[in-house]
């Protein structure tokens, strides 16, 4: 039985490594998905998700988390969620509750401490200090204050044929309080059908949510595409669409696979992600939206990865 992992952005890659140790010693599809978030989730230097996320604009840390089940199609969510370690681990305890499964603000924040998840302050002095820096250019160069929404969104397919999605995100840099992206809403942040396969996005939330990527994206793959036909056609389609009736498109990026653990990509932006399956051990590549419709993609350079860590590790100044 095939079995592999997804995810998006570099900064997955080593729970991708993790999930795809789980996915080998046959563990289920959810742990390994949710093994993989937490280890974005934990990590300080990345500045768009769990601990060391970017706050919102009175400087509180907001968080989003998904968790769907391909089998049962299980969704739990989480939006606007405070000081708990691992939102997505909340997600994933609440798919199982038949009503009440997304939970938002105080009330998502009540139930991880009712259900005895571990609370934990969330903002770094890194990241406060991220923030102060931000407040002052914003202030001084009249700058739009919105930057920066990378959501680790995953796919999961186990060796028993179960597939799971999950996704894990701070949101947009400098949010206004209560505002939530597509990150954890089904169809939109993710989908996943363990009889067809699954999808997760991650750019501007308000643009996302308008197209239901990860769905159709699913849908497409239910129809005979293969996950990169899937991804070209929806996300190609939909950034003209957009751009045509709506002026103008924000970044998006898709990634999917399937039950045979065959993956796709698409993006209007240099995208990074990070893939394996029982054919080939996890890799990170970079994409780019290239011409007909379709994707380019390279696995990325030694010296593009010493940048990349030199970069995130860099002192604020």
């Amino acid at each position: 039985m095939a079995w592999g992992a997804i995810a998006t952005w570099r900064m997955a890659h080593d729970g991708v490594i993790e999930a795809l140790r789980l996915l080998e010693e046959q563990q289920s599809a959810g742990d390994a998905v949710e093994t993989l978030i937490k280890t974005v989730e934990d990590y300080p230097y990345y500045k768009s998700v769990g601990f060391g996320g970017l706050p919102n604009a009175e400087g509180i840390l907001e968080m989003d988390a998904a968790f769907m089940h391909g089998d049962t199609f299980e969704i739990g969510a989480v939006a606007g969620i405070t000081d708990v370690k691992n939102p997505i681990s909340v997600a994933r305890k609440l798919s199982k509750d038949k009503f009440n499964s997304f939970r938002v603000g105080e009330g998502a924040t009540k139930y991880s401490m009712l259900e005895g998840f571990e609370r934990k302050s969330m903002l770094t002095d890194r990241a406060h200090k991220i923030w102060e820096k931000r407040l002052k250019e914003i202030h001084e160069n009249n700058l739009n204050p919105y930057d920066g929404h990378d959501t680790v969104g995953a796919i999961t397919l186990d060796q028993t044929g179960t597939m799971t999605a999950g996704t894990s995100s701070s949101g947009l840099f400098m949010k206004k309080p209560g505002r939530v992206g597509d990150s954890p809403l089904s169809g939109s942040g993710f989908y996943v059908d363990s009889e067809i396969g699954g999808a997760t996005a991650t750019g501007l939330g308000e643009d996302l949510m308008k197209g239901c990527l990860s769905y159709e994206i699913v849908r497409l793959m239910g129809e005979g595409f293969t996950p990169q036909a899937a991804c070209d056609k929806a996300v190609y389609e939909f950034h003209d669409k957009l751009t045509d009736r709506y002026g103008k498109a924000g970044a998006f990026s898709l990634i999917a696979m399937n039950t045979q653990g065959e993956w796709g990509v698409a993006t209007n932006v240099e995208f990074t992600f990070s893939v394996g399956n029982d054919q080939a051990e996890a890799k990170i590549f970079i994409a780019n939206m290239g011409t007909n419709h379709t994707t380019e993609i390279q696995p990325i350079t030694q010296e593009w990865l010493e940048a990349y860590e030199k970069r995130i590790k860099a002192p604020v100044e």
